[in-house]
C-alpha cells in the first residue's frame, strides 16, 4: 500500500551519532551519473535554489582503485552521511542486486547505518516506483519524489528530520511515501 503525505513536522530531537554527520551521500547506478553531474550543476548554479553537502567530495577513490579500497573509501564517505538520495532508473534495482556491483555496496551499508533516504524518480514519477527500490531498502520509511531540485530540496529539508523522529516514536512509520500533488503545487511545480 502506498502512502502520500501532505508534509512532514520538523522535529526537535536528534538522536544517537546523527548530530555531527552534515553529508548528503548520493548513490546511483553508474550509467546515470549524468543525472548526478546535473544536481552537481544545480547546486553550483546562482539561478537554482539548491543545495547538498556531497559526501563525494571526501576521501576520492580513482576508478583504477582496488574494489576493497574503493569500498573502504564508500564506507567512509557514508560514515559521515546524516541522509541519503537514491536517484531510481530501470537499472538501479538489477544492479544494486549484484553483491559485485558498488552500487549493493552502498545500499546495503545506507541500510546497516538505518540511514534517511530520498528516492528520486528519474522517471519523473512524484509517486512510488517500488520496482526500482532496491529490495534490501523496500520496507524502510523513506520518501519518493520527482528528479526536481525543489522537491529534492524540500524532501532533504522536511523528511530527513522527520526520520530522525521516527526512530524514537512509539509506532514509527516503516515503508516508503511520497507527497501529495498540492505539495509539489506549493514549490511551484
Amino acid at each position: 500500500m502506498e502512502s502520500a503525505i501532505t508534509s512532514l513536522p520538523l522535529p526537535h530531537v536528534m538522536r544517537g551519532n546523527m548530530a555531527y554527520r552534515n553529508k548528503t551521500y548520493v548513490a546511483f547506478a553508474s550509467e546515470d551519473i549524468h543525472y548526478y553531474r546535473l544536481m552537481e550543476a544545480w547546486r553550483d548554479s546562482k539561478h537554482i535554489e539548491f543545495d547538498f553537502f556531497d559526501a563525494h567530495d571526501i576521501n576520492t577513490a580513482l576508478d583504477t582503485s582496488h574494489p576493497d579500497t574503493i569500498r573502504r573509501r564508500l564506507g567512509e564517505r557514508l560514515s559521515n552521511t546524516k541522509q541519503t538520495v537514491v536517484l531510481l532508473s530501470d537499472t538501479t534495482r538489477p544492479k544494486a542486486a549484484r553483491t559485485s556491483s558498488f552500487l549493493h555496496y552502498e545500499i546495503e551499508a545506507i541500510k546497516r547505518r538505518n540511514l534517511p533516504v530520498v528516492f528520486v524518480n528519474l522517471s519523473g514519477d512524484r509517486t512510488i516506483d517500488r520496482a526500482k527500490i532496491p529490495t534490501s531498502l523496500g520496507d524502510q520509511y523513506s520518501i519518493s519524489v520527482s528528479f526536481q531540485p525543489s522537491i529534492i530540496k524540500y524532501a532533504l529539508d522536511e523528511y530527513v528530520p522527520a526520520f530522525v523522529s521516527n526512530l524514537i516514536s512509539p509506532s514509527p512509520k516503516v515503508g516508503p511515501y511520497y507527497y501529495k500533488s498540492h505539495v509539489y503545487s506549493g514549490l511551484g511545480l
